[in-house]
């Protein structure tokens, strides 16, 4: 049952970054030539390239920790024991999931607070549900870091 799950989540990922990535880099296209040949553009054209962006930072956020493929920096790698190392990979990926946790609980008071106020982001579009991705990547983010804390990932340094 896992496995079904575990699939469809790789899959809504995937589509959210294709999609978002294919109509962000039209619009900014399409505004660019708008702007400079036809002295013309989309009035709201700019504010959903700037969501856009925002939704394919976590979406991608997201995607690169399906297997621990962030960004990190790994000093004490280089002076461990390799039979330390799993232990440090937990260490790491448990402190991982508590910041995105943090990140998760906070960025959910930011989007209520929006929601709560009524704020737009673009015409009548609430900024909250441009907003709604940070919460939603956070927490999946620390999911997922929780879990390779009990199951660490594969790569292990060498």
């Amino acid at each position: 049952m896992i496995d079904p799950l575990v699939r469809l989540l790789r899959f809504i990922e995937d589509s959210i970054l294709v999609s978002s990535l294919t109509v962000m880099i039209g619009l900014a296209a399409y505004q660019v030539i708008a702007r400079n040949f036809f002295d013309t553009g989309i009035l709201w054209g700019d504010s959903v390239v700037r969501v856009l962006v925002l939704w394919i930072t976590f979406a991608g956020a997201t995607v690169a920790s399906r297997n621990d493929e962030h960004i990190r920096m790994d000093l004490l790698a280089r002076y461990v024991k390799p039979s330390s190392q799993v232990l440090l990979v937990r260490f790491r990926c448990l402190f991982t999931a508590l910041l995105a946790a943090t990140f998760t609980w906070f960025s959910l008071e930011f989007v209520l607070l929006d929601y709560e106020d009524g704020v737009k982001a673009f015409g009548d579009v609430p900024a909250w549900i441009c907003e709604a991705v940070m919460p939603v990547g956070g927490a999946v983010i620390a999911f997922r870091y929780l879990l390779h804390t009990f199951f660490p990932p594969a790569q292990v340094s060498e």
